[in-house]
């Protein structure tokens, strides 16, 4: 299912005079490839078909993301590829897969507050965006982190091939984090690497307990209003720092059980 895509011939860097080689860039590396790799030890990932992107550090006009070809769980901060919005791979070994071209650097492009872009297949959030409605009836505690932060792509238009598609998913993101795909998948989108993480991680716990709920037959309480919205305010003001937290435990997991992610 994944598609190549035909980039114009790639620039090295030394040509187009870009530092991509300073410490900050490289941790980007390492922490872009940790949540590859843990997101594959969560079955997260679709194959070879998912991708996550990131703004590469002091360069808002380039992204890494992972290349065509390789599952989640074989990434490495070296096997990442570094690519600007017209089409040039200017740093990497490979090419980036056609439809994560088309959707990460039109968003990254139309969208600069986005420091990094998720796209899954995750099972469960992508059952809720088969569903008739809104995704989320916010009845559970995890899920109100996402309350009035979510947007919904209606309309389904096939596989992103061109920058027309990636510049239509990203104005209906508009100025939302997360957004449900219908009869596609989900998008994650916040100012960093840590952040994306871990909207992710618990956006896919949220719609699985909610899966379980609505499995029971039996209505489901949603929470009112005014409680969502002081349970959401509370967990905004946690966040970042909750997010660095979690990606650092990610990379502790990581270094003992495969580090050579950080290769």
């Amino acid at each position: 299912m994944a598609h190549e895509l035909n980039l114009a011939k790639a620039q090295p860097a030394i040509l187009r005079n870009l530092p991509l080689d300073t410490d900050e860039i490289w941790q980007a590396r390492v922490d872009l490839a940790a949540c590859l790799r843990m997101a594959a030890q969560l079955g997260l990932e679709e194959g070879i078909c998912n991708h996550f992107s990131a703004v590469v550090p002091g360069h808002p006009d380039l992204f890494l993301v992972n290349r065509l070809g390789w599952a989640f769980q074989e990434a490495t901060a070296s096997s990442l590829l570094i690519c600007d919005f017209d089409g040039n791979v200017v740093a990497g070994d490979g090419v980036p897969e056609a439809t994560a071209f088309f959707i990460h650097a039109r968003l990254h492009k139309m969208s600069p507050r986005v420091g990094a872009a998720f796209h899954t297949h995750m099972p469960n959030a992508t059952a809720l965006s088969m569903i008739e409605g809104d995704p989320f009836v916010w009845a559970g505690q995890t899920s109100l982190k996402f309350y009035g932060r979510v947007a919904v792509d209606e309309n389904y238009n096939g596989l992103a091939l061109d920058e027309r598609e990636g510049d239509r998913i990203a104005a209906v993101l508009g100025d939302k984090d997360i957004l449900f795909m219908k009869n596609h998948g989900v998008m994650v989108c916040a100012p960093n690497i840590a952040e994306a993480w871990d909207d992710l991680y618990y956006l896919e716990r949220a719609a699985e307990v909610q899966l379980k709920a609505m499995s029971t037959g039996r209505s489901l309480i949603p929470v009112t209003k005014d409680i969502a919205e002081q349970a959401a305010k509370q967990m905004r003001e946690g966040d970042p720092e909750s997010a660095r937290l979690h990606l650092e435990s990610v990379r502790r997991v990581l270094d003992r059980q495969a580090p050579e992610y950080r290769t």
